[in-house]
């Protein structure tokens, strides 16, 4: 059967997925366009921006706007599309699963009413109650922020203020950490957030563990490690992530077996929840003194988190979306036993007051033994520029993680720093001995 499989979506998320696709066996022999020994596969792509690493893995790239599904209906079928990926969340939130299906074309990622799980953080927590999935912190949620700010005075102890609805990774504010419970308040007050979540500080190390999930069944990837905050050391406000790094093992080094197979089993009680859920569900957590809880879901692959997951998948990614398409489970899923190390660069002054228009000077081709990955960038006749969101991600694989922050530095040398910013210690020893101390000193240890 011959498959052409739509990518939706436009970042370094999907530029991952793609690279992901182009490895498969189908897509492999030349370009996009391969002959196999069973079939024949293509790979068109449709974004709102035009990212120049997936147009050059695709036999097309349409320009539309990706939260419009009969403009992506439209073009999945002029394509013939037999499968489509759904990359980032914003399409999930408006109903392409949905319209897709209704289309006769199967899409890997969860319907509107699914992706709630992420798109609407009052549901993801009344539905973890309703069901009694482990791991839920105490939480409130408000739609009267008079009422939000009187149950912060009256609260013992410091609250995550969470806006319900999509923020980019960017609304979350944390009292007691980025802001005191009085500029919460403002916060609130200030904002045109109709409805918002106020639940307690977990304290702990996060972690993010990624499941392939269909027809009932689910596969884990390795735990990775993002890093939100924009500047070195933790500080400054937060970001979509500034870079993530995992481990040549299923753990991340300050992480037992124990703790992944709890918050694995926490993923499973989800997934056991959710009645059709098709895609990748992305468990946040943190891992406390008690065990891993959950900070949220998201409803797709991470980004950064996919740039460390599908370079070490061995399993032919095409596979899986057959597998899920055709009603079975996802196949056995294998990955290299490397780590990785993400880095993003992103516009000077990013992600408050970000300038575009830098000139990119690192490629596929000089950035040595790292794999780059574009994001939001300007394709220009006498090059690549900035755009004012996060740019480009460079990602070094090796077999530990000193070695592959190593690779995404060198690249990054090749980038070099003129309109950019970089969180150069991700992946650094003395970070990642800050995690597994950190994670002893609750533990007692």
């Amino acid at each position: 059967m011959r498959e052409n499989v739509l990518l939706i979506g436009g970042g370094g998320r999907e530029h991952a997925i793609a690279r992901a696709l182009e490895d498969s066996e189908a897509l492999r022999a030349s370009g996009s366009r391969a002959q196999s020994d069973d079939g024949e596969a293509d790979l068109y792509a449709c974004a709102g921006n035009r990212n120049p690493g997936i147009a050059r893995i695709a036999s097309e790239f349409e320009t539309l706007e990706t939260t419009n599904p009969k403009a992506v209906v439209e073009y999945a079928e002029e394509v013939d599309a037999t499968i489509a990926v759904i990359g980032p969340e914003a399409p999930l939130e408006a109903g392409i699963a949905d319209e897709l299906e209704d289309a006769g074309i199967y899409a890997f990622g969860p319907k509107k009413e699914d992706a709630r799980i992420e798109t609407d953080k009052a549901f993801q927590r009344r539905f973890m109650r309703e069901h009694d999935i482990p791991g839920c912190p105490a939480f409130e949620t408000f739609d009267d922020m008079d009422a939000a700010c009187e149950y912060i005075d009256e609260y013992d102890g410091d609250l995550v203020i969470k806006p319900a609805g999509l923020t980019g990774g960017k609304g979350v504010k944390v009292i007691g950490d980025q802001v005191t419970a009085e500029e919460g308040k403002e916060y609130i007050r200030d904002s045109d957030y109709d409805r918002i979540v106020l639940e307690e500080r977990l304290i702990g190390e996060e972690v993010t563990v990624q499941a392939f999930v269909a027809n009932g069944a689910f596969e884990t990837a390795p735990a990775v490690q993002d890093h939100k905050r924009a500047y070195e050391g933790d500080e400054g406000p937060n970001t979509g992530g500034m870079g993530s790094y995992s481990d040549a093992s299923d753990e991340l080094p300050f992480m037992t077996e124990a703790d992944y197979d709890e918050a694995v089993s926490i993923i499973e009680a989800t997934v056991d929840a959710l009645d059709d859920y098709r895609g990748i569900l992305y468990g946040q957590f943190m891992l406390t003194s008690e065990g891993p809880k959950v900070i949220e879901f998201n409803a797709r692959f991470g980004d950064p988190e996919a740039m460390n997951t599908l370079p070490v998948l061995e399993t032919d990614f095409l596979d899986v979306l057959t597998a899920a398409r055709d009603g079975d489970a996802p196949p056995a899923l294998e990955f290299a036993d490397k780590a990785t190390v993400c880095k993003y660069a992103v516009p000077e002054g990013y992600p408050t007051n970000p300038e575009a228009g830098a000139k990119v000077q690192v490629s596929e081709e000089s950035a040595g033994d790292a794999l780059l990955y574009y994001a939001s960038v300007d394709e220009r006749d006498d090059g690549i520029y900035t755009t004012t969101s996060r740019s480009f991600a460079l990602v070094g694989v090796a077999d530990s993680i000193g070695e592959a922050e190593e690779i995404a530095e060198n690249a990054l040398a090749v980038a070099g720093e003129e309109g950019l910013h970089v969180r150069h210690d991700i992946g650094k020893a003395d970070l990642v001995q800050r995690r597994i101390d950190h994670m002893n000193e609750l533990r007692g240890e």
